[in-house]
């Protein structure tokens, strides 16, 4: 442990689980206290297992356990009102708010003609505006504060296009383009933000049924499944991985990092 969080509260919103847990662990374990956000509840039209309140607590606990504080809501980060009563509560009660990390998402993967309206609808519904509610609600605070990080979870389908998953990528590429977006108008405010681009991650979205799901949708045109291979020779990439990229653009140690897209993507966006 270094520290380099130590004395700083960060936002995490899909906290219950996966990666949303990893953020708020290893940021715990650098001295920052938590603000642990998850719907815990069925998650519309995905294939994966839905988070439970007792995810959430196990965040918690774990978190804890690594010396912190920290506060949890349950809340869906497409209802404004209540996310913000949410965030603006938990603020009180810690003191500050200094780091957001808007990880709430979901994927349904589809080929383009199975895709439902309501497919598309909860996609962009959790994906952009979730993620649009969240830096609303929180860039207040972090005004306040004098200044801080927004680190909005991407996709390597938010840097190439990605087949079979159309509301998904739409979703990712408006995430990096908010990103680049907030990080202009929040600049004078001394808040940087930028956008991380994962390859796919070990997590409830891409397991076993997830990926049954994908290998349905891409029986479409099998030509397009070499699309979804990373250049490096691994098969997808840890919660850790990605949460130490996260932990160094919410760190001063980036600084001077704003309105970036970082992948954490095996190279899959160049392959």
């Amino acid at each position: 442990m270094t520290g380099i969080v130590q004395n700083k509260v960060a936002l995490i919103t899909g906290a219950a689980r996966g990666q949303g847990r990893a953020h708020a662990l290893r940021m715990a374990g650098e001295g920052a206290d938590i603000i642990a956000v998850d719907l815990c509840g069925e998650l519309p039209g995905v294939a994966y297992r839905s988070p439970e309140p007792a995810d959430l607590e196990a965040t918690a606990d774990a978190v804890r356990a690594a010396g912190a504080k920290v506060v949890t809501a349950i809340a869906d980060v497409r209802d404004l009102a209540t996310l913000r009563a949410a965030v603006d509560g938990a603020v009180a009660e810690l003191g500050r708010l200094d780091i957001v990390v808007a990880n709430a998402g979901i994927c349904i993967p589809r080929a383009w003609d199975k895709v439902s309206e309501r497919d598309f609808d909860d996609t962009i519904g959790v994906n952009v505006r979730g993620t649009w509610n969240t830096v609303v609600v929180a860039a207040p605070h972090l005004i306040e504060a004098g200044g801080g990080s927004v680190v909005l979870i991407s996709s390597s389908a938010g840097l190439k296009a990605q087949p079979f998953m159309i509301p998904y990528t739409t979703s990712k590429f408006a995430v990096r383009g908010m990103a680049k977006g907030f990080a202009a108008e929040f600049a004078h405010h001394n808040i940087r933000v930028n956008s991380v681009h994962p390859t796919g991650v070990d997590t409830e979205m891409g397991s076993r049924a997830m990926l049954a799901q994908v290998a349905q949708a891409s029986t479409a045109d099998t030509r397009l499944r070499g699309m979804l291979v990373n250049m490096l020779p691994v098969p997808g990439i840890s919660v850790d991985d990605v949460a130490e990229t996260v932990l160094f653009l919410a760190s001063d140690a980036a600084r001077h990092i704003t309105a970036h897209a970082m992948a954490v993507d095996a190279g899959v966006s160049e392959f």
